[in-house]
């Protein structure tokens, strides 16, 4: 049996917690200040939607994969693969407010124009700070999402309040790895007496992800650097560019990556999923022989269900997205990158439980070459 103390012990107190969100939302007794994860009061419930959905909690990856996507497609580095792709939103207003392409931002309003979802949860910001997660039903709810930012908000809370509404009945949900683990430990964990609605969970959209950053540590580091009333954007590039690229009125100021890292959260220090493997479909920004200038305007996609397959196949049909070929022994370089993170992961979690692997401990198997 689980316990609310386990889950204050083993993920809070050891810095595992991802802020995703998936603990709350639920009761009155777990929430979030300034991206940080909060347990307002004791609980004495042996077991729990908290702690179930919970992606820092003990988990099986290995069965959970099998358990909703084919075993003959699963990659040992990145998941599930049906296909690697670049592509880019063929309208240049989604292009013109995205991160890099506008790829997720086009399908998932070609996914609620088609019957795919009827709402989403997106995460909003303002230029990369202060985001919150939302429940998004039109285009233009789903372009008010636009861009990335690097805080970490409890975006599944907004989910576990529309599923509890029980309104609409097939919620799509982007989100980054730790996220998008959590939303399939919710459908694969109903309880008894209330199984949260997880059946209304439509698609699963993934994005590429290496580390967030401490909410507060991100907002003064920009103040320095910019006014953070004017910035439309922010990026990591490439590593060779060793920056946080802040986009201000139209111009860049770099912030050199050294003051960046230690921001890093404690609980990616554990991650060990860069490409959202539990998705349907996993959106990065591209990365090919053309070089940063002509990939920041574009996207990697991998393919990792029939529905992600015939929603990007719906996709090419209808002119929504271009498609360009990706490069040669681009997936190679990504199962190399992925499996970078993989063990480093491991490595700090062996660290952080003197030889265990912790959250990962029911998947020692899976990862005795890492």
């Amino acid at each position: 049996m689980l316990s609310t103390i386990a889950l204050d012990t083993q993920v809070l107190r050891q810095g595992l917690c991802t802020g995703c969100g998936a603990c709350q939302g639920l009761c009155p007794y777990w929430g979030s200040v300034d991206g940080r994860t909060v347990c307002f009061f004791d609980c004495e419930r042996s077991d729990g939607r908290c702690q179930r959905f919970c992606p820092r909690m003990p988990t099986d990856l290995g069965a959970l994969q099998k358990r909703f996507f084919a075993e003959e497609t699963i990659l040992p580095e990145i998941g599930p693969f049906r296909g690697l792709y670049l592509t880019r939103a063929a309208d240049p207003d989604i292009r013109a407010r995205a991160q890099h392409g506008g790829s997720m931002t086009a399908l998932v309003e070609l996914a609620l124009k088609e019957g795919f979802l009827d709402a989403a949860v997106l995460t909003r910001s303002q230029g990369g700070l202060d985001p919150e997660g939302v429940l998004a039903t039109t285009p233009e709810e789903v372009r008010a999402c636009s861009g990335s930012s690097f805080q970490v908000p409890p975006t599944l809370a907004a989910l576990n309040r529309a599923l509890k509404e029980d309104q609409f009945h097939s919620i799509g949900v982007v989100g980054t790895p730790c996220k998008t683990l959590a939303v399939y430990k919710m459908k694969a964990n109903p309880l008894p007496e209330n199984d949260n609605h997880a059946g209304n969970i439509g698609m699963v959209f993934g994005l590429f992800c290496g580390w967030g950053l401490d909410w507060d540590g991100l907002r003064d580091l920009t103040k320095r650097h910019a006014d953070p009333a004017k910035i439309s954007h922010m990026d990591i590039p490439p590593s060779k560019y060793h920056s946080l690229d802040l986009r201000e009125e139209g111009k860049t100021v770099s912030v050199n990556l050294d003051e960046v890292t230690p921001l890093v959260r404690s609980g990616c220090r554990y991650c060990v999923d860069m490409t959202a493997e539990f998705a349907d479909l996993s959106i990065g920004g591209a990365r090919s022989a053309s070089g940063w200038d002509v990939d920041k305007g574009w996207n990697q996609i991998i393919v990792r269900s029939e529905k992600g397959e015939a929603l990007l196949e719906l996709a090419r049909k209808q002119g929504v997205l271009e498609f360009k070929d990706a490069m040669e022994g681009g997936l190679e370089k990504l199962r190399k990158a992925s499996f970078g993170k993989k063990r480093t992961a491991v490595q700090n979690l062996r660290e952080l439980t003197e030889g265990g692997l912790g959250y990962l401990s029911p998947n020692r198997e899976l990862l005795e070459n890492l």
